[in-house]
């Protein structure tokens, strides 16, 4: 049986320029010449990539092209730095917040989207509502964020707990994490959708990504804001 031929693309180099970032490659569907001929233009543009929906088989092939390449297992994320990406400065603050440990892979891709974005960003695991005295000792961890993921299965309640904990956005991610009722995760979305927490917003199921990305525009847009400040107090000083 013959390799995949590789499937046509054209990169959009112009996004970084519109819309802050650049171009995230959706990895799901893309042989890996494809891939590599992405990662190759991207790098020779001067452009940090980041891919998602890495499956591990192909990951192993990509490494062995780009050995300076981190591969994220549980969240099938592919990143590589490009030369300049590597000496910008991280600013924002998110916090990324897990139901249960079943949450975990749409979390990590949604803290790699956020660590690729050069955004401070750390995590809070396992506190879901089935055990409420667990996310009050971790509240004081979400004080002073520009975001929280909150990412949840079963019955998506978690979102609407911690935004009322919170003085920030909350960005809602349900994944599919449940038993039958959960119907794949639409549950916990129709859920999140009806928070009546107001600063709660809610991304499709297992959008780890969508949900990272959101909170990283909001934190660089903050950081940059409180940057600009403290610049002109500085020369006002």
């Amino acid at each position: 049986m013959s390799d995949p031929q590789p499937e046509p693309f054209t990169l959009d180099l112009d996004r970084a320029r519109r819309c802050g970032f650049p171009e995230v490659v959706f990895g799901e569907g893309k042989c890996v010449d494809t891939l590599t001929s992405i990662f190759k233009q991207l790098l020779e543009n001067d452009t940090d990539v980041l891919a998602t929906r890495i499956a591990s088989e192909k990951s192993e092939q990509l490494l062995k092209v780009f050995p300076a390449g981190t591969y994220n297992e549980r969240a099938r994320t592919f990143r590589l730095a490009g030369p300049e990406a590597r000496s910008v400065e991280k600013c924002g603050r998110v916090v990324v917040v897990t139901a249960g440990t079943s949450d975990l892979p749409v979390a990590e891709e949604a803290y790699e989207t956020l660590d690729w974005m050069h955004v401070n960003v750390s995590m809070v695991h396992d506190v879901g509502v089935a055990g409420p005295h667990r996310l009050p000792e971790k509240v004081n961890q979400l004080r002073g964020c520009d975001a929280v993921v909150v990412v949840a299965g079963m019955e998506g309640a978690l979102p609407s707990v911690v935004g009322g904990y919170v003085d920030c956005p909350v960005i809602a991610v349900p994944t599919s994490v449940g038993y039958g009722a959960n119907l794949g995760g639409i549950s916990a979305l129709l859920s999140m959708l009806n928070s009546c927490a107001a600063n709660v917003t809610v991304v499709n199921i297992d959008a780890g990504f969508k949900g990272g990305y959101i909170a990283g525009l909001i934190a660089s847009r903050a950081g940059q804001g409180r940057g600009q400040r403290d610049g002109e107090r500085a020369r006002e000083g």
